[in-house]
């Protein structure tokens, strides 16, 4: 038999599951919005060359170059770094599911999860090849 206090900790952490989720969601869209209307004020105006290809700039390739950039309110990396945040919102959901289901002392869910966080992790640092 299932106690009160089970199904109050199961309708909780399924609770604090979908406002992280959202959190991440909104968090991101708010700074995907803010890079955008900074790269239309800054370029408002400028003509597309399409007749020369220019490479990305290798600040764009790292973490850490993204946040530097972002903080010199750089619009393409704010857009990166609204993207990241995204990409890293279902990542920490399932961190934290791996954390309910170990406070739920389900052992087959953890190990679970675990594995579908090692395949997410793995498939994020090594771009699935």
């Amino acid at each position: 038999m299932v106690s009160d206090r089970q199904t109050g900790l199961d309708r909780m952490l399924a609770t604090t599951i979908g406002y992280t989720l959202r959190a991440g969601v909104l968090t991101a869209a708010a700074i995907v919005l803010t890079g955008g209307l900074l790269y239309l004020a800054q370029n408002a105006f400028a003509a597309p060359d399409y007749h020369t290809f220019r490479a990305e700039s290798t600040y764009s390739r790292d973490l850490s170059g993204i946040l530097q950039n972002a903080l010199a309110l750089n619009s393409d990396s704010i857009i990166e770094l609204g993207l990241l945040v995204l990409i890293a919102t279902p990542v920490v959901r399932v961190i934290f599911s791996v954390i309910a289901f170990a406070i739920e002392r389900d052992i087959l869910y953890v190990v679970a999860t675990l594995i579908v966080l090692g395949i997410l992790l793995y498939s994020l640092f090594t771009g699935g090849v």
